[in-house]
């Protein structure tokens, strides 16, 4: 019996809606392998129908008191902590996290940026330019209509990362989830409605990536955010250019931790275990190139597998789980594809390295989580995005080696270092060439701080009043206070 099917499949202009012409999507619980829901992938009727619902919807939107707008907004935040268990419970039914991380990471995020957009958008401004007797005001105008195409890995933290800043600023947005996990946006739709939100606003649409493509190709949108690998951000972004729209790319990572000699040890391989286990893994901007300092290696790689061999693998609605399945079969076959490619390429084994099951749930994609020595930068291992709990741990011996290594990548989401000499981690921090960097500490993001990627990890950033800048224009007015000068 389907365990989470929900009314139909699009929520579009205030209310569910189905076509059984659209291709079918099944949306597979990654830990038993039963399908909970079927669903089907947007029409070209759809479609339309959710641009014509949102450009109406916008039109009225725009013309709304910010303040207005932010009190729905931080409504909406508070009937999501209200539903926290609700939401959490159907995340990891469609992610197959274990619900100690979807509790706090998933639909808590989500509020977490409700609230904080919902908060700054009264104070969403331009600014007064004195010329003397004339002056420019300038102002920050919405876009438009905002597609939103999100990854599987958090559905509704990145539906919140892209709905909040977008609504804040007076646009509408169509989001369209991930195939793989289609069933939490629809929920955030539903709680905007309650809210007080208008019809149309936040619609859903269901869909692989033709459908994302006819959305972003549309004539009628005006932005494009999406989540989700290089491969698919470098499509999207071609696409986008065509119709010279808007577009905030957050992309893939193959990011670098930088541990020295003088790191708490403990401090270093928990940071280090956040950055690759966490999620299964699957997180873009996860530091699985670890680069050890050569004094401190073994004992670090010897502590790391003593906590990493007490990792709980089991029932992700279990409470005390702390490592659930992959999300797919595909991604399955992938990440067990790498760990034995590591192997072949000659990196010492240190823990893991192959699948691994779990009583009761025969079924379930669950791997072990993985830790490579003795890597090098030319492995493939170290050079290509895995998305699975494998943790590649380098040697090195001076900083300037450490940086020019770690920077000598076509990637640049993310980059830590741990050290306890602050000025030089505070220096390490400046010359990594990533879009967010964490000192002494590892993946923590929260919405008061930018997020987003440097050369092809992305375009623009998320979170923060940065986010203000991506979904608003800029007008300038000129006021003249005098007669015109003209020389006709």
């Amino acid at each position: 019996m389907m365990r989470a099917q929900p009314e139909a499949s699009h929520f579009i202009d205030g209310r569910y809606v189905e076509d059984a012409g659209g291709r079918l999507i099944e949306n597979v619980y990654a830990a038993t392998g039963e399908t909970i829901a079927r669903l089907h992938a947007a029409t070209p009727a759809i479609t339309e129908q959710s641009i014509a619902s949102a450009k109406s919807a916008q039109k009225k939107w725009a013309k709304t008191a910010p303040a207005e707008r932010g009190r729905l907004l931080r409504r909406a935040g508070d009937i999501i902590r209200e539903r926290n268990r609700e939401l959490s419970e159907l995340e990891t039914l469609d992610t197959a996290k274990p619900i100690q991380e979807t509790l706090i990471a998933d639909a808590a995020s989500g509020a977490d940026a409700l609230e904080y957009f919902g908060g700054v958008a009264g104070a969403i401004a331009g600014q007064h330019i004195d010329l003397g007797a004339d002056f420019v005001y300038t102002r920050r105008e919405p876009l438009g209509v905002c597609v939103g195409i999100g990854a599987w890995n958090y559905p509704t933290q990145i539906a919140c990362w892209k709905a909040a800043p977008a609504l804040a600023c007076g646009n509408a947005m169509i989001f369209k989830p991930s195939e793989l996990t289609p069933l939490c946006a629809l929920k955030l739709a539903e709680i905007f409605i309650e809210a007080g939100l208008p019809a149309g606003l936040f619609n859903v649409v269901q869909g692989y990536g033709d459908v994302g493509s006819a959305l972003v190709a549309h004539q009628n949108v005006d932005k494009v955010s999406l989540t989700g690998s290089v491969p698919t951000g470098k499509r999207v972004l071609a696409l986008a250019g065509e119709g010279v729209k808007h577009a905030t790319m957050e992309l893939g990572g193959k990011s670098a931790l930088i541990v020295f000699d003088d790191a708490d040890l403990e401090d270093a391989i928990g940071g280090a275990m956040l950055g690759n286990f966490y999620s299964t893994g699957q997180i873009c901007s996860n530091a699985t190139r670890v680069f050890v300092h050569k004094k401190i290696k073994e004992r670090f790689l010897k502590r790391l597998a003593e906590r990493t061999a007490k990792i709980l693998i089991g029932d992700p609605l279990d409470e005390a789980t702390q490592m659930g399945p992959l999300i797919s079969a595909a991604q399955y076959e992938q990440v067990l594809g790498y760990m034995a490619l590591g192997q072949e390429e000659g990196a010492r084994l240190v823990c893991g390295g192959g699948k691994t099951s779990v009583a009761g749930f025969e079924q379930g994609l669950f791997v072990q989580p993985t830790v490579f020595s003795d890597v090098t930068d030319g492995m493939r291992i170290a050079k290509e995005e895995i998305f699975g709990p494998v943790m590649c741990v380098l040697d090195f011996e001076t900083e300037d080696e450490a940086l020019a290594r770690a920077n000598a990548t076509d990637f640049g989401l993310a980059a830590g270092v741990f050290t306890r000499d602050l000025v030089r981690g505070h220096r390490v921090a400046a010359a990594l060439e990533a879009g967010t960097c964490w000192i002494n500490t590892y993946n923590l993001t929260p919405v008061e701080t930018p997020f987003g990627g440097t050369k092809r990890s992305g375009v623009g950033r998320e979170n923060s009043m940065a986010a203000i800048e991506h979904y608003t224009q800029l007008k300038s007015v000129y006021v003249a206070t005098g007669p015109v000068e003209s020389p006709y």
